[in-house]
C-alpha cells in the first residue's frame, strides 16, 4: 500500500490525520535534522497501521515535507 503523505515537523503533539483523498497529514514533534523526522514518522505510521517498522519505506521526499511512502501490510 502506498500512501501520500504530508509531514509538519516541530508540532507540539504527535498526530495523524486521514485526508478524505486518503493522504495522510502527519505532525511531528521532531525537527526535520539529521532524519529524526524521518524516523519518528515511521515510527507513527507503523503504531497506526500495527506493522513493523521494517515494513515501512519513504519511496519519495526523504528530504521534503511532501512524502510518498510505502508500506508492506502483508505479514
Amino acid at each position: 500500500m502506498q500512501k501520500k503523505v504530508k509531514v509538519k515537523p516541530n508540532s507540539k503533539q504527535q498526530k495523524i490525520e486521514e485526508q478524505s483523498d486518503g493522504s495522510l497529514n502527519v505532525h511531528l514533534k521532531s525537527p526535520p535534522v539529521d532524519g529524526k523526522a524521518n524516523e519518528e514518522l515511521i515510527k507513527l505510521l507503523a503504531e497506526k497501521f500495527n506493522v513493523p517498522k521494517s515494513h515501512i519505506k519513504i519511496k519519495l521526499g526523504a528530504t521534503s515535507r511532501q512524502k510518498l511512502v510505502e508500506i508492506d501490510t502483508d505479514i
